[in-house]
């Protein structure tokens, strides 16, 4: 296993909703990505914590943003796009490597897409900043050796 791990061999899969991750297929079409996963917080200090607050993490969430070039006519784009104007939700798994690679891993679920937003840059390709959001957590991936 490799010291690191470089951004460039990631992999951003989708399918379905619902699917397995070995049904699902590759987005080629992907700029820059970024997984934020977080958890809400509970208050649970007490009198007896020694004058020190104390947090506990609550419910999680999960949002996806990525950039991509804006191809109509490309499956992935296409079902994106369509996720993000019919209010509907599309199935995302943002892995570390390819999906039959040993040690890939990340978070599969299905995805609200809660921003699409055009970049018309004047030197540049137009592109989509996609913003997704977990609607429903299906696994954490991580394949097995």
């Amino acid at each position: 296993m490799p010291e690191f791990i470089l951004g460039m061999n990631a992999k951003l899969y989708h399918g379905d909703n619902d699917v397995l991750l070995a049904t699902m297929t590759e987005i080629s079409n992907v700029k820059d990505l970024t997984v934020t996963m977080e958890a809400g917080e509970a208050d649970i200090t007490t009198r007896g914590n020694q004058g020190w607050r104390a947090t506990a993490p609550t419910l999680r969430e999960c949002t996806v943003e990525f950039e991509m070039v804006w191809r109509s006519g490309d499956t992935a784009f296409e079902a994106i796009k369509t996720a993000f104007l019919t209010a509907g939700t599309i199935c995302l798994a943002p892995l570390t490597d390819d999906k039959a690679t040993a040690g890939t891993e990340g978070p599969r679920g299905n995805f609200s897409i809660t921003g699409f937003t055009r970049n018309e840059s004047l030197e540049e390709a137009i592109t989509v900043s996609v913003t997704a959001k977990m609607a429903k957590f299906l696994a954490w991936e991580k394949i097995a050796a």
